[in-house]
């Protein structure tokens, strides 16, 4: 719909009308700021007319927003109601505790009914890339690093090409959602220091037996040991999930396909004998507030409805009747 509009002339009438010096056009120049310039940022309407304004990406903006990203994260676990998440995913913990043997027992009773192999096994190729070999190491490798990094690859390619500064900002997001998910799982990992199922089964510690504060060189000899808590490809998988979730509301086939991969490798890592069911609260908690931190510091977001002007007035000079004028147009 064309809009209404209101213009309001205030005729300035020469006292001494000269036809040689009235001009037939006088025109206000174009003002600077509205001259053709390199796109700053990009606008886009995600949903119910909430527009997001995502600036261009800096190719080591995943490095140098870290440190800032890593305060502003510990800040959101505990910011508002937060706190009370952080606070269930502690409680659901403990529940879990006196259950996790026997959950990892039944889970693994079923697995084997429906011919899944509790081993992750993987051919490598090139020497680093790593393909599985079997259904298990498939859903094992959902929380590997290298799928985060494969879906930044995919993100910032398209976003090169089609100049899309939204998929950048993605591509950006994912790599430091995998380098702030390794910098908390592993410093909770190295002061718990539980076992993990496989050697806890084979030591005969049901459980998995804790060895808080484990030495650096204990760790990296004795790994399996000390590393079960909590799951860092779960946290890995969900704050990179979180990610593309915040940035792309309106494809709302992401969270049903996401969280259902989430599960295949949550139920996979418990039947493989990698990881204990408690190991999951505290690393959904982790990975979904890391996601959300680094996505939203990457846009602002603003209302388009409540943020539209009412009016717009401009100025327009020219001449009538041989008179000079001066006008104010008021457009709705």
């Amino acid at each position: 719909m064309m809009p209404r509009r209101l213009s309001v002339f205030i005729l300035f009438v020469c006292l001494f009308p000269c036809s040689g010096i009235a001009q037939s056009t006088d025109s206000i120049p174009e003002p600077f700021d509205s001259l053709p310039r390199p796109a700053l940022s990009q606008n886009y309407i995600v949903k119910n007319d909430v527009v997001r304004t995502y600036g261009k990406t800096r190719f080591f903006d995943c490095v140098t927003r870290a440190p800032k990203d890593f305060i502003a994260t510990n800040v959101n676990f505990v910011k508002g109601n937060h706190a009370w998440w952080l606070g269930g995913a502690a409680i659901s913990t403990v529940a879990l505790l006196p259950l996790d043997q026997q959950i990892t027992d039944e889970t693994r009773k079923f697995a084997e009914g429906i011919g899944l192999s509790e081993d992750n096994r993987y051919k490598n190729v090139l020497g680093f890339v790593r393909l599985p070999q079997n259904v298990g190491a498939g859903l094992y490798l959902i929380g590997n690093g290298s799928t985060t990094i494969l879906l930044s690859v995919g993100f910032a390619s398209y976003g090169l090409i089609a100049k899309d500064y939204r998929a950048q900002a993605t591509a950006s997001g994912l790599v430091e959602s995998l380098l702030l998910s390794g910098v908390f799982s592993q410093a909770i990992k190295r002061i718990s220091g539980r076992e993990s199922p496989f050697i806890a089964i084979e030591n005969g510690h049901p459980g998995g037996k804790w060895s808080p504060f484990p030495g650096f060189g204990a760790y990296a000899r004795e790994t399996p040991r000390y590393d079960a808590f909590p799951s860092g490809h779960l946290t890995t998988i969900m704050s990179a999930l979180t990610v593309i979730i915040d940035n792309y509301p309106d494809a709302t086939w992401i969270k049903p396909v996401g969280y259902s991969l989430v599960g295949a490798l949550c139920f996979q890592m418990v039947q493989s004998e990698v990881h204990w069911v408690s190991d999951y609260p505290l690393a959904l908690f982790m990975g979904y507030f890391i996601g959300k931190t680094i996505s939203q510091r990457r846009y602002k977001e603003e209302n388009a409805t409540a943020k539209k002007k009412k009016y717009k007035v401009d100025l327009i000079a020219s001449s009538f009747s041989g008179h000079n004028t001066l006008g104010v147009n008021i457009s709705f």
